[in-house]
């Protein structure tokens, strides 16, 4: 008797759908597509900014390297050498790679 209640309770197999195989991975493609939105697609926006900075780069134009030295671009000498004054006849040879930004803005104190 007990395993008649027991088979009625739980359906018994009648009646249940299965469920939709899209809507279960739909959690997981809503992540995903927050991911792409969220982390992705941002990193790559910054990749081709610093790219495009890079490669305008030219002479008189004041850089900071990825080290934390500021200079001006005296020239390249190379596509990818980079002859940057330090200071008063003090150059460096750098690569294009090592600059971190621009300088835009002289600060005056």
């Amino acid at each position: 008797m007990n395993s008649l209640l027991y088979a009625g309770a739980t359906g018994g197999g009648s009646g249940a759908q299965p469920a939709n195989p899209i809507l279960s991975l739909l959690p997981f493609l809503l992540i995903i597509l927050l991911m792409y939105f969220l982390m992705i697609r941002p990193q790559a926006k910054k990749q081709r900014e610093k790219a495009k900075m890079l490669q305008e780069i030219q002479p008189g134009d004041e850089i900071v390297t990825i080290g934390g030295i500021y200079g001006k671009v005296e020239g390249v000498k190379d596509k990818n050498i980079l002859i940057v004054r330090v200071a008063k006849d003090v150059k460096i040879n750098i690569s294009r790679s090592a600059v971190a930004s621009k300088v835009e803005e002289k600060v005056v104190s």
